[in-house]
């Protein structure tokens, strides 16, 4: 791993002349953006592609300068990367994901004038630490309503990366919103793998054969919030000839062509547009700390309607929206045999 390490250095020092805290690539003055993305890096056509597609945005829009590195797969080099992003003068540096929490609340003491952004943890409370959370479990819960509401068999599944707080989060809201609407639907889940092995955000084999199983047990929707591993959900959905629900894209426009057509809804989070303006505020000198929370009266989260598929649902679950984002339905965050 050192090799790797010393490796990654010498790109960035090539960029930043080494010093300890000098100005990153990019024009004399301008902002550089560190970006340190979750597993998989760029091209999971899910999370990271999101937040990738935030920072393409900003560099064309605001000017900015970027550096993107992603870790291994044993995710051993979280500590590293934040390191060398920071320490090659890339300010603000964005971490990807919440299982960077760790390695943030190490790494950012050392670089105070370094303004650090995590999303999806609030866990980190530094004064030079941004936490920018989701409320996915109000996106979940329409498309968990969308899935009952579709569901002709009365059985619904769903398939999560690694079974953690924000995670659950997902499954919280997808099977409240279900069981909202249909209260003797039957839901099964399952998560890919448990801290600390992150495995199954990029394990498509074993998401298909989890969703094969509840296919074949009578589930006609199966909702992956798996990343990359969300792939085989759909393979296993286009094999059964069923429904399955995409996550924090539009997924039935990201994945290839020929797996369109079985994805029936995605939960949306507004990635983009939360690390866009985020970065907008860093380069005009705006503070930035704090947790910044986007959820479906911000905006943050919703869901897709690509496809047509719930034209003669929607109207039920705009009604369900009013109702989350003027607060009379409350979401919960956890599942209930958790609480």
């Amino acid at each position: 791993m050192l090799v790797r390490v010393l490796a990654v250095l010498a790109a960035l020092c090539s960029l930043a002349a080494c010093g300890a805290v000098s100005p990153a690539a990019g024009k004399k003055g301008a902002t550089s953006v560190g970006v340190a993305f979750s597993r998989g890096g760029r091209g999971d056509r899910s999370f990271n592609d999101s937040v990738g597609a935030g920072v393409d945005r900003a560099k064309a829009e605001l000017g900015v300068a970027a550096k993107e590195l992603s870790p291994n797969a044993a995710g051993s080099d979280l500590e590293e990367i934040l390191r060398l992003l920071a320490q090659t003068g890339h300010n603000p540096v964005l971490a990807v994901g919440f299982f960077y929490a760790q390695p943030l609340a190490k790494v950012a003491p050392a670089f105070p004038r370094t303004q650090f952004v995590i999303i999806d943890d609030a866990t980190v409370k530094l004064p030079n630490v941004t936490n920018v959370v989701f409320r996915e479990e109000q996106a979940s819960y329409l498309v968990g309503a969308a899935a009952a509401l579709k569901s002709a068999s009365g059985k619904i599944g769903f398939v999560g990366g690694v079974q953690t707080p924000p995670q659950e989060k997902f499954l919280a809201g997808y099977a409240a919103g279900a069981r909202a609407v249909k209260p003797g639907i039957q839901l099964s889940s399952v998560f890919m793998s448990q801290p600390p092995d992150f495995s199954g955000f990029s394990a498509p084999d074993k998401a298909q054969e989890a969703a094969r199983g509840m296919y074949d047990g009578g589930a006609d929707v199966v909702y992956h919030a798996a990343g990359a591993s969300g792939l085989g959900v759909f393979q296993a959905a286009k094999a059964a000839g069923k429904w399955a629900i995409g996550v924090d894209v539009d997924q039935r426009k990201t994945v290839d062509p020929g797996l369109a057509g079985v994805i029936l809804t995605s939960a949306t989070k507004q990635l983009d547009v939360a690390v866009l303006s985020i970065v907008r505020d860093a380069v005009a000198g705006r503070p930035i700390a704090g947790v910044r929370e986007f959820g479906l009266k911000e905006g943050g989260v919703g869901y897709a309607t690509s496809g047509g598929e719930l034209a003669d649902i929607q109207p039920r679950l705009e009604e369900l929206r009013k109702r989350i984002v003027s607060g009379e339905i409350k979401v919960p965050a956890r599942p209930a045999e958790s609480r």
